[in-house]
């Protein structure tokens, strides 16, 4: 009787544990089969540049543009993956993007921020 009370104490001991374990390994084999966590990709933008002006990405793998204004309010739109931020200066916009899709996508200022926000503009190139 005694080891019977054993054996379930020490079963109730391990469950818990076997458990974790295995939702611990299920998560693990999800990261590895969809991909690794969001990249986070630091993103500067000034009267009339962004930094890095181009970007590559990889198809499907999500990312977060974390984008700091350097001067004035500026925008971050990036019509193609239907995107579109304010970026105040003293703030960190945060956006995140997963390319759906192969190929080079213009992001751009929609804030006016001077003579020359015409030309504010970068490139998404995706890649396979």
């Amino acid at each position: 009787m005694q080891s019977t009370r054993k054996n379930l104490r020490r079963a109730l001991l391990v469950l818990p544990l076997a458990a974790t374990a295995a939702l611990c390994g299920v998560v693990a084999f999800t990261r590895d089969v969809h991909g690794a966590a969001e990249k986070i990709i630091p993103l500067t933008v000034k009267r009339f540049e962004y930094s890095p002006k181009e970007v590559s990405l990889r198809r499907g793998v999500p990312v977060v543009f974390e984008i700091t204004s350097l001067d004035v309010p500026h925008g971050f739109n990036l019509p193609d993956f239907g995107v579109r931020a304010d970026v105040i200066p003293g703030r960190v916009t945060r956006v995140r993007v997963v390319p759906d899709r192969i190929g080079t996508f213009t992001f751009r200022c929609d804030v006016f921020c001077g003579t020359g926000h015409e030309d504010l503009e970068g490139e998404i190139i995706v890649t396979q």
